[in-house]
């Protein structure tokens, strides 16, 4: 049934993509003339809210079997206090802030949908506190939506350095145990994240990064948006099947979904997870169960969305 479901999403997302391409010339042109007869400060400041950067994705598993592979990729990074339309399926400003208990401003890592499509892998949100005039990235909130499945996973996490316990089912060749190791470094002139899988057998055997430039103002502000991320969703998706199809091929065991075969696997993944802030990195001498019946482990925020 999955299958089926798969097989009419590549439809009628092929068929959608064709028309609303047909249709993207047209779309630029009328903005650009909206824009050009617009004041100069306004279409200035309307891009003001948004910048956007270009770089490189490069995954690399080490076990069981070595693959690794890297794509060009396009993020916009968006000040969601001063946007004039929240971007849709998103945390709005005011919810980030309560959940990270931050009082700054709060700027989404995200790739907008293009064509009717949206693919985001993972989405990040920089969360900063504001003390004595002076302003600092204190929390981070990842959202991260596996594929085929559409499910998606928000969480937060120390953006200096952070190990969280495995959650979510990510990819159908990878299984529930292991924590991530996630870094985010301060979004700049570059902008780089790294995540890393720590496994109880395979140990440290899998690491995705993300590094990327800002592109300067005067190259972006003659880019309509749309056309700058024209068929980016589309490219990640194809590469994640690509990649897939390369990993069966290698005979990487294929994990069917836990929801299928352990429906407490979150609960589970919740009890790692506290096991995990209560001892982490094992550097107490008592064990997990000692640490849970006596520890008093750090909380933190989980939200699970099912597909539609």
């Amino acid at each position: 049934m999955e299958l089926f479901y798969l097989l009419c999403s590549i439809v009628y997302t092929s068929i959608t993509t064709l028309i609303l391409s047909l249709f993207l010339p047209f779309h630029t042109l009328l903005r650009r003339l909206v824009l050009s007869r617009a004041a100069s400060s306004s279409s200035s400041e309307g891009d003001e809210f948004i910048s956007l950067y270009e770089g490189t994705i490069y995954h690399q598993r080490r076990q069981p079997v070595h693959h690794s592979f890297q794509h060009q990729i396009r993020y916009a990074l968006i000040d969601l206090d001063r946007t004039p339309h929240a971007p849709p399926n998103h945390l709005s400003p005011d919810e980030a802030r309560q959940i990270t208990d931050t009082n700054g401003p709060i700027l989404l890592l995200t790739i907008p949908p293009s064509v009717g499509y949206e693919q985001n892998p993972l989405s990040v949100y920089y969360c900063y506190d504001v003390e004595d005039s002076s302003t600092r990235l204190k929390k981070c909130i990842a959202e991260a939506t596996n594929s085929p499945w559409s499910e998606r996973l928000s969480f937060t996490f120390n953006p200096h350095s952070d190990l969280v316990a495995k959650t979510m089912h990510v990819s159908p060749f990878m299984d529930m145990l292991g924590n991530w190791s996630i870094k985010a470094g301060e979004p700049g002139e570059n902008l780089n994240i790294s995540i890393s899988i720590h496994h109880p057998e395979l140990g440290n055997y899998f690491t995705a990064t993300l590094k990327a430039k800002k592109l300067c103002s005067s190259s972006t502000s003659i880019l309509d948006h749309a056309v700058f991320f024209w068929l980016i969703p589309h490219k990640i998706v194809v590469g994640m099947y690509w990649n897939g199809l390369k990993l069966w091929w290698k005979n990487v065991k294929f994990i069917p979904h836990p929801k299928y075969t352990n429906l407490a696997y979150k609960d589970e993944s919740l009890i790692r997870e506290k096991k995990l802030q209560c001892c982490p990195f094992s550097r107490q001498r008592e064990t997990n169960e000692d640490c849970l019946a006596g520890g008093t482990p750090k909380e933190r925020w989980f939200r699970w969305i099912d597909a539609k």
